[in-house]
């Protein structure tokens, strides 16, 4: 990226703390950090950034509640949650308040930044053409909106990513290996679970809209978008 990627640590171990934004800044990203929950809420209304790391257990709030506040915001950022519970319905509870992706403590830095750069360049950009439309469909990848039968869809930028993939390839199958490379990154190397929470979003806000039933899920190979 041509500018320095704007990125808010909630964190509140110093010692932690202290040490991604010296690892963030040397990256060249712009860093802020804030130790509470509503001190980082306030930070990403005055100055929304790019992509927040969000540690889930804060003094003040959970963070669970933060990546839903955050969310509501008109255009919200990538959230990457940093926790320290493993289980899998804590997992399942992070990304289902709309965090893009996960990372467990203890993490290598190495992993970390990996993630960093795969989401925020698939954020700025997407292999599918700026603008792509199936029938009642249209998603502006550029503009970062999408819209059903003209009633824009609030999605997270994921969700968007993975949308403007399907309906280019509408009526087409699209394996798993292909939306982890496109819409994530091409040397992905967590878990797919997300992938199968962001189609779940995807169809519930679909037919919210009026569309259902759009995207088929095909066993062992991947998702379709039918044509509308």
């Amino acid at each position: 990226m041509s500018d320095p990627a704007a990125i808010l640590l909630i964190e509140d171990d110093e010692d932690i703390a202290a040490s991604l934004v010296a690892l963030l800044t040397g990256e060249g990203h712009a860093v802020s950090w804030k130790a509470s929950g509503r001190a980082g809420l306030d930070a990403a209304r005055a100055h929304p950034p790019d992509l927040v790391l969000l540690d889930l257990g804060l003094p003040d709030m959970d963070g669970v509640q933060v990546c839903r506040e955050l969310r509501q915001s008109r255009r919200p950022p990538v959230v990457v949650m940093l926790t320290a519970r493993a289980q899998e319905m804590d997992v399942v509870l992070g990304l289902d308040a709309g965090a893009d992706d996960y990372l467990t403590k203890p993490f290598r830095l190495s992993e970390l930044l990996a993630r960093v750069r795969a989401h925020l360049r698939r954020h700025a950009v997407v292999d599918v053409p700026s603008r792509v439309r199936s029938g009642r469909l249209v998603v502006d990848v550029r503009a970062r909106r999408a819209w059903c039968a003209e009633q824009e869809l609030v999605l997270r930028p994921k969700e968007l990513d993975l949308l403007a993939l399907l309906v280019a390839e509408a009526g087409n199958a699209v394996t798993r290996e292909r939306i982890m490379s496109e819409v994530w990154d091409e040397n992905w190397f967590g878990s797919t679970r997300t992938l199968d929470q962001h189609v779940l979003w995807l169809r519930q806000k679909l037919a919210t809209a009026g569309l259902k039933d759009a995207i088929v899920t095909l066993r062992g190979v991947g998702y379709r978008l039918e044509p509308s």
